[in-house]
């Protein structure tokens, strides 16, 4: 065949190709739906082992999606976490590690001053950048002053609590503000009840899905559960066979299997990425919490404070029924949306996360972007993992360390941190301190009480006040039976 004939053939193969369904299908933004689970441990799914709770739903996105059992969130407690998240940065990059002038708080409370900086270009400010409508269903807890709300960090719509759920009026904390619902910036109801809320924030989120089926959306739904106190719903608490903690698990799980449900019904599975994660771990206590193996819990450095349950769902990209355990983090969905969509993010402002998408498909030779990964409590740098090695100091409480004596673990062998191997490798102790020493001077470390030269700051309001007021005369508690059930 002579030049002439062969180049229009090209041609026709081409335009053929251009006008394929399938790739007009493979063209289009995938939508992403995000599921953030407050307090959810590594233990607590039965496709992480549970034998005591029955999540069906959530199992089935495991069968479909990978799971992940080297997955970090980037602080054990909620608000650090949450920053970590939306911005794809370790809290104290962004300055949202330690709040209050002193610097005493980990997480943010009804009033604070603190928020996100207004110069923070957030995931969901990327993404609407990109011609996505952006929701957010449920727990916020990046400040509830009117300038730090969601709707002001790229989000189109807000529908929940802006705090935790326990910053509300209870026995223990009888004049507290009552805690607000808000839509979008509009308190719709204070002190609402509990236990219907997941059945609210779910028909939301279905809400959202379905108008916005049309265009590519950004859906961030941050359960309330399964953070104490426990208020559930008498369906999941009759049929749970792991008492309230199944109950508010199952609540979860239930919500799970809606979500995916009409994204199936609307023709969108295929085309969605569907995230199922944890915000830190759980905090292990009577009502029926579990890390699993892992040693520690929620407000620790330790694995059980930071490797959570992760998993990502993408038909067609990730390979149904895989499992990852390279490291990758919270901080990493940013910067692989980025890459997904053609646009990778800058080298500034700095971002700690990675684009880690090549994981996701099991692309050949595919290996965590970590050189390091480092854990903090609020301000503090307790720990560093390298590859198969944990450097971890021996901490009381947040003001007393001991640094003198760190303790060294070899996960890949011993993942329950119960054997300090330090004494037989003290040169790579020594590497590691080093290594924890440099990140301090970059972000930050309370230990060695240095703010650190990269971090950006962080937002004040000028008069901060809680978006509601007590009024004793308002009957505002709860039925006396589901404080019982909240313990």
């Amino acid at each position: 065949m002579d030049a002439v004939p062969m180049r229009h053939a090209l041609v026709s193969l081409l335009a053929s190709i251009l006008i394929s369904p399938l790739l007009v299908l493979a063209d289009r933004k995938p939508n992403i739906v995000l599921i953030y689970v407050d307090d959810l441990g590594y233990g607590d799914l039965g496709c992480y082992g549970s034998e005591k709770n029955d999540t069906p739903h959530v199992d089935q996105l495991a069968a479909d999606g990978m799971r992940f059992t080297s997955y970090y969130s980037a602080s054990p407690v909620c608000t650090p976490s949450r920053a970590a998240l939306l911005t794809g940065g370790y809290p104290g990059r962004v300055s949202f590690d330690a709040f209050k002038k002193d610097r005493s708080s980990k997480v943010l409370f009804p009033g604070f001053a603190e928020g996100l900086h207004p110069g923070e270009l957030l995931l969901p400010e990327y993404l609407r950048w990109h011609k996505y409508a952006t929701g957010h269903v449920g727990k916020w807890h990046l400040g509830d002053q009117p300038e730090h709300l969601p709707t002001r960090h790229g989000f189109d719509s807000y529908y929940g609590v802006p705090y935790s759920n326990d910053m509300a009026i209870m026995p223990r904390r009888p004049n507290s503000p009552p805690m607000p619902l808000l839509r979008d910036e509009e308190v719709i109801a204070e002190q609402p009840k509990q236990a219907p809320l997941i059945q609210s924030y779910t028909e939301e989120a279905v809400t959202f899905i379905r108008e916005n089926k049309d265009r590519p959306f950004f859906l961030y739904f941050a359960h309330m559960h399964v953070h104490l106190p426990h208020y559930v719903m008498d369906p999941f608490l009759k049929a749970s066979r792991n008492g309230i903690y199944g109950a508010a698990v199952a609540a979860v799980d239930w919500s799970a299997g809606v979500i995916v449900a009409e994204l199936e019904r609307l023709g969108l599975e295929d085309n969605t990425i569907v995230i199922f994660t944890s915000d830190n771990g759980s905090r292990v206590d009577k009502h029926g919490g579990s890390n699993g193996v892992l040693r520690g819990t929620k407000g620790q450095t330790w694995e059980g404070g930071m490797r959570v349950p992760c998993i990502v769902k993408w038909p067609g990209q990730i390979e149904a029924g895989s499992v990852s355990d390279e490291l990758v983090t919270a901080m990493d969905f940013y910067p692989t949306f980025a890459s997904i969509l053609g646009q990778p993010l800058g080298k500034e402002p700095i971002r700690d996360g990675h684009d880690v998408s090549p994981i996701w498909r099991g692309e050949p030779g595919a290996r965590s972007p970590y050189n390091a990964f480092y854990y903090y409590l609020a301000d503090q740098l307790q720990a560093i993992r390298v590859g198969k090695w944990k450097l971890r100091y021996s901490i009381e409480n947040r003001r007393n360390a001991d640094r003198s004596q760190p303790e060294l673990y070899n996960l890949a062998e011993d993942i329950s941190e119960q054997k300090n191997v330090a004494s037989q490798h003290r040169g790579k102790v020594q590497d590691l301190i080093q290594k924890m020493n440099e990140m301090g001077d970059r972000i930050g470390d309370g230990l060695r009480n240095t703010l650190g030269n990269e971090r950006r700051p962080h937002s004040v309001s000028e008069d901060p006040k809680p978006l509601t007021e007590f009024d004793e005369n308002y009957p505002y508690m709860e039925p006396s039976y589901l404080l019982d059930q909240a313990g």
